[in-house]
């Protein structure tokens, strides 16, 4: 990051992808908020990252992102602990599988509610404290589902997750003002929780598909968290970044044994 003792949130910041970017935050001397919705995850995430990076300075809130007043006391308490709020990590989300033709109005509108709603409260909150920063900064966690892919259960998914880079382009204007910057990293693959969940056959086939011929690690996309929020990265706002291993490249599986 260049600069130590930088204060970052990350929502979803106990499991997964989330807990790989507070990682690598944590070993770059950033001071950490994880936010999640148990305290027994949080105990736990916490527990890891001191394993990796014993001095690290990493506390732990519980909130709901789908609740403006959770999120807005989440910020309050980073602000307590840290003295402000320099970079939020936007990552809680879900991707239950649900065809178009079962998916009900509650699967709907649960996974709208978690990752896009979920990010607009998270930002809503952070945003006053992100102002009186030297360099504030908002990464999101998008992907290349949706963007620019599809797979079939995930059209909610999807939507989401391009709408986040519709909602980043507006809010890349709104913010530079403030001198503020939001930008948006773009996974594909990466082996979380969520993703073991699917089975290793899954997770062969996947790995197969990708040009570098295995799957990301949460750190990858903390990797590029981290250079968003970076005083390299001060003039980049509204910008993506994909982190796939070149799984979007190929236009066939053929192309990876030509």
């Amino acid at each position: 990051m260049q600069r130590h003792n930088k204060s970052v949130l990350v929502t979803g910041g106990t499991k997964g992808i989330g807990l790989g970017i507070a990682n690598v935050f944590a070993r770059h001397g950033a001071k950490v908020m994880l936010i999640g919705r148990t305290l027994a995850d949080g105990d736990k995430a916490i527990a890891a990252i001191k394993q990796q990076t014993p001095e690290a300075m990493v506390e732990f809130a519980m909130g709901d992102v789908t609740q403006l007043t959770d999120m807005d006391r989440v910020a309050q308490t980073a602000v307590q602990h840290f003295g402000g709020i320099d970079v939020l990590c936007t990552n809680a989300g879900i991707f239950p599988s649900a065809k178009l033709e079962v998916m009900t109005e509650t699967d709907w509108n649960t996974v709208i509610d978690v990752n896009l709603k979920g990010m607009f409260f998270a930002i809503k909150a952070c945003m006053p404290y992100l102002k009186v920063s030297d360099a504030g900064r908002v990464v999101l966690t998008s992907s290349i589902t949706g963007p620019i892919t599809g797979f079939p259960g995930w059209a909610h998914y999807g939507t989401t997750k391009a709408g986040m880079l519709g909602f980043m382009r507006t809010a890349a204007i709104e913010f530079a003002p403030h001198g503020i910057t939001i930008n948006a990293v773009m996974p594909g693959n990466i082996l979380t929780e969520g993703l073991q969940n699917m089975g290793q056959q899954y997770l062969d086939r996947m790995a197969a598909s990708i040009p570098l011929r295995r799957l990301g690690s949460p750190e990858d996309i903390g990797n590029a968290a981290l250079f968003f929020a970076s005083e390299q990265a001060g003039y980049i706002t509204g910008q993506t970044l994909i982190v796939d291993g070149g799984q979007i490249l190929p236009e066939s599986l053929d192309a990876l044994t030509a």
